[in-house]
């Protein structure tokens, strides 16, 4: 009997200890990779790179007529070079900025279009075309109108974040829940101005509402440029403020961090991301959404340092390989950011019904 009993009592703790020595194997930390995981990250990475690469010298030679070389192949080459670059704009502004709302929201769910970036760009567009006509389109388009619209996403991000997170009772619940009302309330005298277009000014205004990067003009990268790279550097520098935030506010408290003030610092920079990036192309409500939720996936820590640059390469890689695949495989360019919506969006879906651990 008491042999019988040793024998259960060391199984007993042979299983305990195997369960103790895998779980560290299956969940994710925010320190420093190790072994295995670091091998799997920087293999990860330099795929996520070469895929980059490919596609971008895919998209600026592939169905080149002219010969390769020659003075033509780079004039195409050249103009070519504009979109794969605002591509790249795009796809750090929506990384760097979901991944960096989700975190001081402490939700994996929400974006920043939450806060109504988008429903903003669609009014101002809609309310240029109905009081303007078609010429309003027009209007719209140069430096001094992207300066203006970019300072009128930042200026409403920053009124609405100084207004209830700076209070005695704000918080951020009741942000995200201001944030829903005002985009829907935008959404709706967006949709009854539209009613009243003609049709010839609807199907101008609908082209311009539907997150393209044809939308972007070249004009526009020497400002939209140096906001991003100063913006998702700040980001990157604040990964391990970022960290702790990830913690929650009773726990980044007591390490000795402002809480409310660091909230308020990233969410000014992720304004300024999704400021840039609608302004540029136009929506793209559940990229960032998508990009966020594949770098978890695919880095496995929660480590910002790790993770901001895995989400920027995965959004350039979604969006470069979609529209090469669309161009030269389907000829159908003009619905690559349908495509990534439905993608996206059935992901988001796909997490919401999702039982387990994201």
């Amino acid at each position: 009997m008491v042999d019988v009993v040793r024998s259960g009592s060391a199984d007993a703790g042979s299983a305990n200890a195997a369960r103790a020595a895998a779980a560290p194997a299956a969940a994710r930390t925010s320190g420093p990779l190790a072994g295995r995981a670091r091998r799997r990250y920087w293999v990860v990475l330099g795929a996520l790179i070469a895929l980059a690469l490919v596609f971008g010298v895919g998209l600026l030679a592939w169905d080149n007529p002219m010969p390769i070389g020659s003075a033509g192949f780079w004039t195409i080459a050249e103009m070519r070079a504009t979109s794969v670059t605002v591509m790249a704009v795009v796809a750090v502004c929506q990384a760097f900025a979901t991944v960096s709302f989700q975190t001081v929201t402490s939700n994996r769910i929400i974006t920043p279009s939450i806060m109504g970036f988008e429903a903003l760009y669609v009014a101002v567009q809609t309310t240029s075309v109905y009081m303007l006509g078609i010429a309003g389109v027009v209007a719209l388009q140069g430096v001094p109108q992207f300066v203006l619209q970019v300072a009128l996403m930042v200026g409403f991000a920053l009124l609405l974040y100084g207004w209830l997170l700076s209070g005695r009772y704000g918080n951020l619940q009741v942000m995200l829940l201001i944030g829903i009302v005002i985009g829907g309330g935008l959404g709706s005298v967006s949709a009854f101005m539209q009613r009243l277009l003609s049709p010839s000014e609807f199907d101008v205004l609908s082209a311009r509402l539907f997150g393209n990067v044809s939308n972007a003009d070249a004009d526009y990268l020497p400002i939209a440029i140096p906001l991003v790279v100063v913006a998702a550097a700040l980001l990157w520098l604040r990964s391990r403020r970022m960290d702790v935030l990830a913690l929650g506010r009773d726990a980044s408290t007591s390490l000795g961090l402002h809480h409310r003030g660091e909230v308020m610092r990233v969410l000014l920079l992720v304004s300024v991301l999704m400021a840039v990036s609608t302004a540029l192309v136009g929506p793209m409500v559940f990229l960032g959404f998508l990009v966020a939720t594949l770098a978890y996936q695919a880095a496995d820590t929660h480590d910002h340092r790790y993770i901001l640059p895995v989400a920027a390469l995965l959004g350039f890689v979604v969006l470069s390989g979609a529209y090469f695949i669309m161009r030269h495989v389907f000829y159908a360019e003009g619905v690559v950011s349908i495509i990534i919506e439905l993608i996206g969006g059935s992901v988001f879906l796909f997490v919401i019904l999702r039982k387990g651990r994201l």
